[in-house]
């Protein structure tokens, strides 16, 4: 079992030791998509949701995703953000839309702000669900992936 990153050498769960990893300057870019409807697409174009703007809800949602990381995921270290942004874009597909929802977070640290990111878009998607369900319950939430990440010993990744 010690072979395994995060087993020590009882066999059981550990967060591994960094404290000897030098700081760098780290960022993470993640994705996810959301189907919607035409219907539902017209009405946040209109103002018409009745809980409020999904997205300004789906962004607060998100960056507090982000910050409350490692409570969630049992293995990630707490980490100090410097910035969490995130960017929206509408597109029109077979079945109605397609929303796109994209987080940058960076921090400067000893690890990396993958998980950040990916936790950021996944709350801002579900929230985007819980905000729209009254209108769309057939949403859904697709494709959430790792689209960029910088610094750290492993290096820079860009999805192909």
């Amino acid at each position: 079992m010690s072979s395994f990153t995060h087993w020590n050498e009882s066999g059981r769960p550990k967060m591994v030791d960094i404290s000897d990893k030098d700081s760098s300057s780290r960022t993470a870019s993640a994705q996810a998509v959301i189907t919607l409807s035409a219907e539902l697409y017209e009405a946040i174009q209109a103002g018409s949701i009745k809980k409020g703007d999904p997205l300004q809800v789906a962004q607060i949602a998100g960056i507090m995703g982000a910050k409350k990381t490692a409570e969630i995921i049992p293995m990630c270290h707490p980490i100090q953000l410097q910035g969490t942004d995130f960017d929206f874009q509408y597109m029109k597909s077979k079945e109605g839309y397609e929303l796109i929802m994209q987080a940058e977070v960076k921090c400067d640290g000893k690890t990396g702000v993958e998980m950040e990111a990916l936790t950021a878009v996944s709350i801002a998607a579900l929230t985007f669900y819980d905000m729209c369900k009254a209108v769309d319950k057939s949403m859904v939430i697709k494709e959430t992936s790792l689209l960029k990440k910088t610094g750290g010993k492993s290096g820079d990744y860009i999805r192909s």
